[in-house]
């Protein structure tokens, strides 16, 4: 069809961006955000069926001292000479924070560690729910916002500004994440089908992820790591009846999906197992001994503490817990589930803005977008309405794949049209490899049509591109064009690698998990898909607009469930009443929105804010605007809060028309 300029929304009014800091849990998993929803209330015990002291806690606690101890050192270290001297000083000390703070962090979360790549601590699992180890976070948090107040922002230079800026940010909202009002609402309920670590573990664990599987060394730290989960799912099981017994529980349908996750991984048995994976694909360099002992040791360890452990939990979620979980669905159901929310707005979106305006927001974007959607249909020559073209979308013959090898093919094709005109719009680009993958078959009837796993910085791991071939008929094909812009190139991909690589930048920054800015910039991202030569006929640009209906639909239903007392069914019939999803697809959405309450916020109000800034510098440069140096300023710092990437943009307006 016809190029035609992106959307506009109309009449959307966001408030001023305000201070609040935003970690993404579903990219990287354990930050602290995502810890705290596993820990808190009273001290437990070892449960039964541990087997080790919980050396982790003690680690953390020592892994906190001395990161205060480095903090102190560094904020001491302050000569006051020259403005020059005071300057470079100022640097330094901040640096050596960030330092010093990434390293204790990297400590006490070692699965956050080997997801970058670090390899030190790869025989470690962590401990994630203890009281001590949010105890320990908490006082992290308190000592490395002590040390950065001792140093003076007008000394630094413009990038180490926004450093600060992004640190202090983070660190506030790491603070807030551990305020007892929260922990008591989320302490019971760490596990869910989305974000549970039964989600990740496996793929960690299977030669495939971020476990490194190399030497012998790595396949005695691969059974580590894994005891470590054993403790963590029993420990896990302890909380849960915490929970049980003060009527603090997840939904029964969350639940009843994570009991189905279980179910799929014990079925496996042992040498069929997942996490057996590593065992059959031994490298060529290892010798014959150490593979018959290594493989001993995995079918025992699989057999005799892994299977039990899965067990255990599965038993204890159909037998326990689901006779007395929850049926409502929403967070406002639970005694302080407004609050948390609330939290949750902030923490998604960077915004201090209510549910309420975002729900509105989401109702005025449905009602512009449902107007492009009509303008689509009709430039496909269809004279039915719009329900009536949804439906033809979903049963026409030549929309459905005829195998997960022509989903794969046709992902492949859309990957060599984007590369070849990516220049378009980029003056920059990735050295990390791209590899697109299905999505594994143990938890695909829960994933959604596609997502992203990041590679490492050195180039060792390649990001993933997985796409979801459950339920075939249902993966339509006008959908891939879109799918790929967001997951892959120039989404989240495109960025995630750019700032990994980019080694001039703070840790923090490098593998910065801001949900509104990682969600916003991939959604935008596909908003460049007739810039990039994409959207060519109206069926794709349909397409593009269901999936902008999909992030829309997401800012009403995830408000209407956890803030209005929405239903699940209530939910599901919102998305398919505006949108062309199959039932299977806002199933998964809505649950996903159960299970993770906010972060769908994040998408359109990431993506509204970035179109504004590049339709407000259009608008301010004029002819002398360049998208390329636009995407090139937005992409260089990393994921930012929105209020740091609104001054940045702001700076690089007003620079660029003082030349």
């Amino acid at each position: 069809m016809p190029r035609r300029q992106p959307p506009q929304p109309a009449s959307i009014h966001l408030p001023r961006l305000r201070p609040g800091v935003c970690l993404l849990t579903a990219l990287l998993p354990f930050t602290l955000a995502g810890a705290a929803t596993a820990s808190a209330g009273a001290s437990l015990t070892e449960p039964a069926g541990a087997t080790a002291p919980d050396r982790a806690a003690t680690a953390a606690a020592a892994a906190t001292a001395a990161a205060a101890e480095s903090v102190q050192a560094s904020a001491a270290a302050v000569t006051t000479t020259a403005h020059a001297e005071v300057a470079a000083t100022a640097a330094e000390r901040l640096h050596a924070l960030f330092a010093a703070s990434d390293e204790a962090s990297l400590a006490r979360d070692p699965l956050r560690a080997l997801f970058r790549g670090d390899t030190r601590y790869t025989g470690e699992f962590g401990d994630y729910i203890s009281d001590a180890y949010l105890a320990a976070e908490r006082q992290a948090a308190l000592d490395d916002l002590a040390a950065l107040r001792q140093i003076p922002r007008d000394d630094l230079t413009p990038a180490d500004q926004i450093s600060l800026d992004v640190f202090q940010y983070r660190r506030t909202m790491d603070l807030r994440a551990t305020d007892p009002a929260l922990l008591a609402v989320s302490a019971d309920r760490p596990i869910d089908h989305f974000t549970g670590l039964q989600t990740m573990v496996p793929d960690l664990s299977s030669g495939n992820g971020a476990g490194v599987y190399a030497t012998a060394q790595d396949y005695e730290d691969g059974l580590h790591r894994l005891d470590g989960y054993v403790r963590y799912l029993d420990r896990a099981i302890a909380r849960m009846r915490h929970g049980l017994a003060v009527g603090n529980t997840n939904p029964r349908l969350v639940m009843e999906n994570v009991v189905g996750q279980f179910d799929a991984l014990i079925a496996e048995g042992v040498e069929g197992s997942v996490f057996y994976q590593p065992v059959l694909h031994f490298p060529g360099t290892l010798p014959g001994a150490e593979r018959q002992r290594l493989t001993l040791a995995y079918q025992s360890f699989i057999r005799d503490r892994l299977q039990p452990a899965q067990v255990r939990m599965r038993d204890f979620l159909r037998q326990e817990y689901l006779p007395h979980a929850r049926t409502s669905v929403g967070l406002s159901a639970l005694p302080g589930g407004a609050a948390l929310y609330r939290y949750l707005v902030a923490l998604n979106t960077t915004l201090e803005v209510s549910p309420e305006t975002l729900h509105t927001l989401g109702e005025q974007e449905v009602a512009r977008i449902t107007d492009e959607m009509n303008r689509a249909r009709m430039a496909a020559g269809f004279s039915g309405d719009l329900a009536a073209f949804g439906e033809f979308l979903r049963t026409a013959p030549q929309f459905a794949p005829t195998s997960a090898e022509d989903v794969r093919d046709r992902f492949l094709q859309i990957r060599k049209r984007v590369d070849a005109v990516l220049a378009r719009d980029f003056t920059i680009a990735p050295r990390t490899a791209l590899e697109i993958r299905p999505v594994p078959a143990y938890k695909e009837r829960t994933e959604a049509a596609g997502s992203y796993f990041q590679g490492t910085p050195d180039g060792q791991r390649p990001g993933i591109f997985f796409y979801n071939t459950y339920d075939l008929p249902s993966r339509y094909t006008w959908g891939f064009e879109t799918l790929f812009l967001h997951e892959a190139v120039p989404g989240h991909h495109f960025q995630i690698s750019l700032a990994q690589e980019n080694q001039t930048l703070p840790s923090f920054q490098r593998f910065g998990d801001y949900t509104a800015f990682l969600e916003g910039w991939a959604l935008y991202s596909e908003s460049l898909g007739q810039e990039l030569g994409l959207f060519t006929d109206p069926y794709q640009w349909y397409g593009h607009l269901n999936d902008e209906m999909l992030r829309a639909m997401r800012l009403v239903v995830d408000t209407g469930l956890h803030a209005q007392g929405w239903t699940r069914e209530q939910a599901i019939t919102y998305m398919r009443t505006h949108s062309t999803m199959s039932q299977t697809d806002a199933t998964a959405e809505v649950e996903r929105y159960i299970a993770m309450p906010g972060q769908a916020l994040a998408y359109k109000v990431g993506q509204l804010t970035i179109r504004r800034l590049r339709t407000e510098a259009e608008h301010a440069l004029g002819s002398r605007f360049d998208a390329r140096d636009f995407h090139a300023q937005v992409l260089q710092s990393g994921a930012l809060p929105l209020v740091v990437l609104e001054q940045k943009i702001h700076a690089w307006v007003t620079a660029r028309q003082a030349r």
